[in-house]
């Protein structure tokens, strides 16, 4: 997920958790709360989705076998077409 997107999905919400919790409520400081609350476990689930993905690459190189490595061939100045005299 790119972060732009997350951060825009993660200001809706929290703005939907704020406006919910004070309309149910009726406290400023509850809404606050809650709303912090809510960026908290967000954050905290956006790092630990990053922190997975990052181990999972990692340990999927390390598992990769290594390809044989062949030897390098010379470069064809004349296009890959044979000529007729052999040159």
């Amino acid at each position: 997920m790119l972060l732009p997107r997350f951060l825009v999905g993660m200001f809706t919400t929290t703005a939907v958790v704020a406006i919910w919790t004070y309309m149910a409520t009726g406290s400023f400081w509850k809404a606050l709360a809650w709303t912090a609350l809510t960026l908290i476990v967000l954050q905290v689930g956006y790092l630990v989705l990053a922190f997975g993905l990052f181990y999972q690459r990692s340990t999927k190189s390390t598992d990769a076998e290594a390809e044989p490595v062949s030897p390098a061939k010379p470069l064809r100045r004349d296009d890959g077409v044979s000529s007729p005299g052999g040159q």
